[in-house]
């Protein structure tokens, strides 16, 4: 089984990288509920985050702090909402949103349409502020 993100990991399919190790990949999602949405994913192809072996799991979230706290700096908001839902695509990932409510995090909202200018704007200033 090869997932969109596996695609993605492989670069076989472009997306607006904002930090990647040896294990682990996050990059803005293209339908944001806000500007900096970015989803967070395990290189390895897992469908379900609970299925993910402890230490993969451990290093998932860790990296996922990293890159919530460079949104923080990067976005204005409130806080960084985390979420996992795991249906959409069968490749376990975590979704960092910029919020400023709670209902910022529905995901019935309408999806944000950004130009790819916006995106590059975005992700650039993401990647700037991870690890400062």
């Amino acid at each position: 089984m090869s997932t969109i993100f596996s695609k993605i990991v492989k670069g076989d399919l472009p997306a607006y990288k904002i930090a990647e190790d040896e294990n682990f990949l996050a990059f803005l999602d293209i339908n944001p509920l806000a500007k900096g949405h970015t989803l967070v994913i395990p290189k390895k192809e897992v469908d379900y985050i609970f299925d993910i072996d402890d230490d993969l799991y451990k290093g998932l979230f860790a990296f996922a702090k990293k890159v919530g706290k460079a949104i923080d700096k990067a976005i204005p908001c409130q806080r960084v909402g985390i979420t996992v839902i795991g249906l959409e695509i069968a490749h376990a990932h975590i979704h960092l949103i910029p919020i400023n409510s709670i209902y910022d995090m529905d995901f019935k909202q309408p999806k944000l349409k950004l130009s790819e200018e916006e995106f590059r704007e975005i992700a650039e200033n993401i990647r700037s502020k991870v690890d400062s």
